[in-house]
């Protein structure tokens, strides 16, 4: 576990039941950004021991709800939980591996971010997803101009 997070103090600031599974799962959250399911599944067992895969599910699901957690579901991946929540931060994805990283929300005037038409939403948030290659397989590619 991060020393420098109170995961403890997370959970009740939640009003959430202090238990070893949310602990655990909290943990690999911040421990791996952008996990998905089955990554945190094993970090969780590894620190535990056995855990079924509903417990995991359901943890992960009280987690999200009361906002200690974010998930995400970019276009055609599984669904990745990250514990950088309260901000509107967006993120860039890799085409060939997959990898995730997070990009700041743009300042000043973004008008991508401004809907032309909120058809009577109140909006409080836009998600943005930067599609692309990461350096390793940029760098893997075959340079044309050889």
């Amino acid at each position: 576990m991060s020393p420098t997070v109170d995961y403890e103090q997370l959970l009740r600031g939640a009003d959430l039941r202090v238990t070893r599974p949310r602990l655990a799962a909290l943990a690999a959250v911040h421990d791996n950004p952008h996990a998905d399911t089955g990554s945190l599944t094993r970090a969780i067992r590894d620190d535990l021991g056995e855990v079924s895969s509903q417990a995991i599910y359901d943890v992960l699901r009280a987690l999200t709800d009361s906002g200690l957690v974010r998930r995400i579901e970019p276009a055609g991946s599984v669904a990745r939980y990250e514990s950088r929540v309260g901000d509107n931060h967006h993120h860039v994805i890799c085409r060939s591996c997959g990898a995730i990283a997070d990009v700041d929300c743009a300042v000043g005037h973004t008008p991508c971010l401004t809907a032309s038409e909120t058809h009577g939403f109140t909006i409080d948030e836009a998600e943005v997803i930067y599609w692309g290659a990461c350096p390793d397989c940029a760098d893997a590619r075959p340079n044309p101009t050889n």
